[in-house]
């Protein structure tokens, strides 16, 4: 084979070799020389940044061309001013993806001030991983069980207007009747954890790992009371803890409990901006899913302790669908008490 190609006319050589008949990468180099830059849509102080920085590591091993991957905090509103510059600003060559909220694509389904950007619109490339939300109260609270919130309050911190910390509780309250009080203003979840050890507040509606690996040993010493969990499914580290859509009063309160739950699905969502060329897309959702199984990513994630089961950019926008799919009347009854 190497013979018979040596000897066509240089010309001809050329031409074949450009129109990708040699057995040769077709963009060896697409990313080479650039530098491709990850926007975390939260603080440093948060589980999210430790998930971005942790992928920006290893990605760029698996883009063509092998490209830095520099990490850029931008946090705000639960992420909806990172997912407005994806949306809105970034270039749209692949050189610039971001991690947002796994709760701001609902955000134009709540019409929720800031989110200027159509979430079906955006360039899904993965999440490392799914996300079970829990609500927890501190050792000094008055509540201890889910029970308890249907007749004392307790007050609970947020990490900003789009995040889960912010939005569960406020949801739940109007759809079950749970006595939560929310207070806005910490940057991330660290800073409202800081706050529950302050007595500031009591509690915190997070995932379930970002509590688990930032505070172990408010779990192992029963500091907290983990009230219940919610998600598209039971956490198999939860068994004694009971799932949110146990409270509900009927079939509708299941569907809008259905649809808060639709974000943990969505895990650690990365996005790329809309209209991507269909080359890069699949060169990043590709360089995603490599990395997944990167030895030395694997080995990061283990030393971390971060869960890893990975779910494709596919994946995550048949999630989106079927979210954007949810009848109207059921949306409009979350949405009003998120707003």
């Amino acid at each position: 084979m190497k013979k018979n190609i040596l000897a066509l006319p240089v010309g001809l050589l050329t031409a074949v070799i450009a129109s990708g008949h040699v057995a040769a990468q077709s963009l060896p180099g697409a990313f080479a020389g650039k530098t491709v830059t990850l926007i975390i849509g939260f603080g440093t102080n948060s589980q999210y940044d430790l998930w971005g920085r942790v992928v920006a590591r290893h990605v760029g091993r698996h883009l063509p061309g092998n490209p830095a991957v520099t990490t850029q905090n931008m946090e705000g509103a639960g992420s909806y001013r990172a997912t407005n510059f994806i949306y809105n600003i970034a270039p749209k060559d692949g050189t610039s993806f971001a991690l947002i909220g796994r709760d701001a694509p609902l955000g134009p389904l709540s019409a929720a001030p800031g989110a200027r950007y159509d979430a079906k619109k955006l360039s899904w490339i993965g999440t490392p991983t799914v996300e079970t939300n829990v609500c927890i109260a501190y050792k000094n609270a008055t509540v201890k069980t889910a029970q308890d919130l249907l007749n004392k309050e307790l007050v609970v911190g947020d990490a900003g207007a789009g995040s889960s910390s912010s939005l569960y509780p406020k949801a739940l309250k109007g759809i079950l009747g749970l006595r939560f009080r929310v207070i806005s203003g910490y940057p991330a979840t660290g800073d409202v954890l800081l706050a529950m050890e302050r007595g500031e507040v009591e509690g915190i509606c997070e995932s379930f790992d970002a509590i688990r690996l930032r505070r172990p040993e408010w779990i192992t010493t029963k500091t907290i009371s983990i009230l219940f969990q919610g998600g598209t499914k039971p956490n198999p580290k939860l068994t004694d803890v009971p799932l949110i859509s146990e409270l509900a009063h009927n079939e509708i309160d299941k569907q809008a409990i259905e649809f808060l739950n639709a974000g943990q699905g969505m895990g650690r969502p990365f996005v790329a901006p809309p209209n991507l060329p269909a080359d890069r897309l699949k060169m990043l959702r590709v360089a995603f899913m490599e990395t997944m199984t990167d030895p030395e990513f694997l080995a990061e994630a283990r030393q971390r302790q971060l869960a890893i089961e990975p779910k494709s950019g596919e994946d995550l926008e048949a999630l989106i669908t079927k979210a954007y799919a949810t009848p109207k009347p059921i949306i409009e009854r979350v949405v009003q008490f998120i707003k």
